[in-house]
């Protein structure tokens, strides 16, 4: 008799890697590029992975007792990971939406029972995002708001479970299917838990792994004086940007990474639709992107022979709405 799980948080984590034969045929690269297919997560991205972690951690340090209310700031993903766990743990979820999100995450986040606020519900958040949004000044008005309502602030933006969580699954499944062969990572940055866990637990393992980030194009950024321009929903700016803008969680993790491409959206839409015309997985945005990165690196000719593994935050059923698809 095969195993009789307890509960939705034990399905967290053994995601599949897949080479990805067909699109390296097609893309005429030269070196493997090995899918880590994480919308096979329970609730269906990455995210899960940190949404979970830093629910137990926060449980084991006696902050978070059955009954409380879990609020965070959350582009969709990590939100609809806590509130699948909060609703398996017995808590209640509020989330603060990010300007932007696309239509079906935060229909997910309702039909989960999440309570969702906009930024203008929380006092001095949307003076901030006039000036740009700082990791200092997120973490100081979300962590007043939540105790002026008695809830647990989960700061997914500065939790360090976040990257411990890959840590402790992520980077050691990776090294474990590669059989320690693992010699490119590529990744986008919402938070910047997956790129600071990876770097923390695979550099421990090879020194000379080289940590790949990527982040939007100028030209793919939000921008509210350009509303229907082409965006990649749930990441930021990470490379080029002012200190106060770094993901605190590098500094945390002395998270290195080795090289930063700019992505335009159009190039990672692009991408994702090959992905499902020649291999049938069906990714988001950020994960076209991440994928449009890892071609990038796998035609270069020291790539040859050698194991890129690209890390698919999610899959594309949350971006229907967007131009991604249509």
């Amino acid at each position: 008799m095969g195993r009789i799980y307890d509960s939705i948080t034990e399905l967290v984590g053994r995601t599949p890697l897949v080479r990805l034969h067909r699109y390296e045929e097609e893309e005429n690269v030269k070196g493997h590029i090995l899918g880590k297919f994480e919308y096979f997560n329970p609730s269906g991205s990455v995210k899960d992975r940190a949404a979970l972690n830093m629910i137990k951690e926060a449980e084991y340090e006696g902050k978070l007792k059955p009954g409380m209310t879990i609020v965070d700031y959350t582009s969709g993903n990590t939100g609809i990971g806590t509130a699948t766990f909060a609703n398996a743990r017995g808590y209640h979820y509020v989330a603060v939406i990010q300007p932007g999100v696309s239509i079906e995450r935060s229909q997910i986040l309702k039909a989960l029972g999440a309570e969702l606020l906009q930024v203008t519900d929380v006092p001095g958040f949307a003076e901030m995002l006039q000036t740009g949004l700082s990791m200092d000044g997120l973490t100081k008005i979300m962590t007043d708001f939540a105790e002026s309502k008695g809830w647990f602030y989960l700061n997914q933006c500065g939790n360090p479970a976040n990257p411990r969580a890959h840590i402790l699954g992520t980077g050691p499944e990776i090294w474990e299917d590669t059989d320690g062969h693992v010699d490119y990572t590529v990744q986008l940055v919402g938070t910047g838990g997956t790129l600071a866990g990876l770097s923390a637990y695979l550099r421990t393992k090879n020194p000379d792994v080289k940590i790949i980030g990527a982040q939007p194009a100028k030209q793919s950024l939000k921008d509210p004086a350009y509303p229907d321009r082409n965006t990649i929903d749930g990441v930021l700016k990470f490379d080029g940007v002012p200190e106060d803008k770094v993901p605190a969680l590098f500094g945390e993790f002395n998270a290195r990474y080795d090289e930063c491409f700019d992505v335009v959206a159009e190039d990672a839409y692009e991408t994702g639709r090959k992905l499902v015309r020649t291999e049938g997985f069906f990714v988001g945005q950020s994960a076209g992107a991440a994928l449009w990165t890892a071609t990038q690196i796998a035609r270069r000719p020291e790539a040859a022979g050698k194991n890129i593994v690209v890390i698919l935050a999610d899959n594309a059923f949350k971006y229907l709405s967007t131009n991604m698809y249509k």
